[in-house]
């Protein structure tokens, strides 16, 4: 499985930009021989949150060109995230689209991010996230998500192996992003693809880092700041020979956890 992780600058309130520069690097992905390209969160608006009511795509836009695109080319697209306006409310959506066109998963961000006003303009969703392709599950979930690690254990238990994560994670919490992908995927034993993006905007300095881990916690990518894409081959059977090897979902204690939950 060779993924493409796009690691971009987002302008921020200029969807029109944003639309180009996504096509462009999804053709570049395409042309080098990507199985699956992976986009960071929000990349049509970036976190213009107050502009929404113009600017969140509210007409299938994104989903239209990702369908279309994946169609022509024979890709998946892990669509990263966009502002959406749906049934008068707002959300922060990642699209899924299969090599055949087909849409396969909608997920809206379920945590949101105080400290970006995620609370005040988004809407909060309450879906998984977890679709198929070619008949193996996979996990979706958006930035702050991450700091929740019994969200994280819920896709792996309903049988993703590797989760995808995009983000616009800031610059002055990097060493967190870090550490929370690298303990997701050791205690959930999958891989994680997480891709950020990089660039600025007039609140946030963003930091990059895009990264992929494997089950046993081992760095396989790390863009740092560079712009542009990047490419790594899984092999998603190290994730059953990690879970052989311990057994953590065999040896968990459910009755006693849920004695003690609050």
């Amino acid at each position: 499985m060779k993924i493409a992780c796009v690691q971009m600058d987002i302008a921020f309130g200029e969807p029109e930009l944003n639309y180009q520069r996504v096509m462009d690097y999804l053709r570049e992905a395409a042309a080098n021989g990507a199985d699956t390209i992976v986009l960071p969160e929000m990349w049509n608006t970036g976190y213009a949150l107050t502009e929404l009511e113009t600017l969140a795509d509210s007409s299938n836009r994104t989903v239209e060109l990702l369908k279309s695109f994946a169609k022509e080319h024979a890709v998946n697209i892990v669509g990263g995230s966009v502002s959406t306006k749906k049934n008068e409310g707002f959300y922060n959506t990642m699209y899924v689209v299969d090599k055949n066109g087909e849409l396969i998963s909608e997920y809206n961000k379920a945590h949101r991010f105080g400290l970006m006003d995620e609370h005040i303009h988004l809407e909060e969703g309450n879906s998984l996230g977890t679709f198929k392709l070619e008949n193996i599950v996979y996990g979706g979930v958006i930035c702050y998500d991450i700091r929740f690690p019994e969200w994280i254990r819920a896709q792996a238990l309903n049988g993703a192996k590797l989760i995808f994560v995009s983000a616009e994670w800031p610059e002055a919490r990097i060493d967190h992003w870090r550490i929370l992908l690298q303990a997701r995927a050791i205690e959930n034993q999958c891989f994680i693809v997480a891709v950020n993006r990089i660039g600025s905007d007039p609140k946030n300095e963003f930091g990059g880092s895009t990264m992929v881990i494997a089950p046993w916690g081992e760095i396989r990518l790390d863009m740092k700041k560079q712009e542009g894409i990047a490419y790594v081959e899984l092999d998603l059977e190290e994730v059953e020979e990690v879970r052989k090897r311990i057994p953590v979902f065999d040896d968990r204690r459910v009755q006693l956890y849920e004695k003690f939950k609050k």
